[in-house]
């Protein structure tokens, strides 16, 4: 088959396009011909290697941990699926992954794909809408009435949380930038800060949120600023950098990371069938333009989520 690879952690130029063996399905394993996988900006680091004692590879390494596709084969002790099942999946993040024509995918993983859309738009569900839910109902308790803030709304992982929140009746605020508000603004946000035009604490000043859901990188000070926007006995919930030591006021920080969960993953897509939850796909390019979406993401141009077909 081929597969998009690397051979060693560099730049983006250490991706091929190149032949690679085809998997084969190991107990309690699937093998799915890819009909898409979805790019996620923490490619970028595992591909450099700057994060490589949380999120080490084997070379050569195949990336992409989110795929949508066909099952083709059934490996020993899988039940309950066959071929022909059209699927979705949240991929271990170290091991062999979508960007290629086939990838071998642990069986307890998977959902059945939605079935409405394209199949291989769905790829753009599993790891960024399960990583919503955790943050939301696991970590913050979200519930019916309560105000959320959602900082880094218009990303991948902002978007399926601002459904999320609204389905649960949260009232939410939303911070993105005007790229983005529109399709932020149909999925319920009650109020959107943009970012670009004012700091977000400045804007918010005096207001406190019983759940501040934080998806963007900042400094430990503008951080603490934005826990600061918990109402007493709140939650701030983080992706990516982890919350002050001591907020006080009784409120939560949790710095959290997704694990693959096949339970909620088919909730999500039910959800989606249900015209509940919207997959939203801002490109959908050849996998062989993998290290040039590498680097526009790098660069912090990319226009959206963007799903890469075989």
């Amino acid at each position: 088959m081929k597969a998009m690879r690397y051979h060693s952690y560099g730049d983006s130029d250490v991706l091929v396009h190149e032949e690679a063996d085809r998997p084969v399905a190991g107990v309690g394993q699937v093998v799915v011909r890819v009909a898409g996988t979805a790019f996620n900006p923490v490619d970028v680091p595992i591909r450099a290697g700057v994060i490589r004692e949380v999120f080490p590879v084997a070379f050569p390494h195949i990336p992409n941990y989110d795929v949508s596709g066909v099952v083709t084969e059934v490996g020993e002790g899988v039940s309950g699926w066959r071929t022909g099942d059209t699927v979705v999946a949240f991929l271990p993040m170290t091991a062999p992954g979508a960007a290629a024509e086939y990838v071998a995918v642990p069986a307890d993983t998977l959902a059945v794909a939605p079935r409405i859309g394209e199949l291989a738009d769905a790829a753009a569900l599993p790891s960024v809408a399960v990583t919503a839910w955790q943050a939301l109902f696991e970590h913050a308790g979200i519930k019916e009435g309560q105000t959320i803030l959602i900082n880094g709304a218009g990303g991948a992982v902002g978007g399926y949380a601002v459904q999320l929140a609204k389905r649960a009746g949260a009232v939410v605020v939303a911070t993105a930038s005007a790229r983005s508000a529109d399709r932020v603004h149909s999925y319920g946000a009650d109020r959107i800060v943009d970012y670009t035009k004012v700091p977000v604490p400045e804007e918010l000043a005096g207001q406190r949120f019983d759940v501040v859901l934080h998806l963007v990188r900042t400094e430990p000070e503008e951080t603490a600023l934005f826990a600061g926007l918990v109402a007493d006995g709140g939650a701030f919930v983080s992706t990516t950098v982890p919350g002050p030591e001591e907020i006080g006021r009784g409120v939560r920080a949790a710095q959290m990371f997704a694990r693959s969960d096949a339970e909620q993953l088919a909730e999500l897509v039910r959800r989606v069938d249900a015209g509940e939850l919207e997959i939203a796909v801002a490109e959908r390019r050849p996998v062989t333009d993998l290290a040039a979406v590498h680097d526009a993401a790098f660069a912090g141009d990319l226009p959206g989520r963007i799903v890469l077909v075989p």
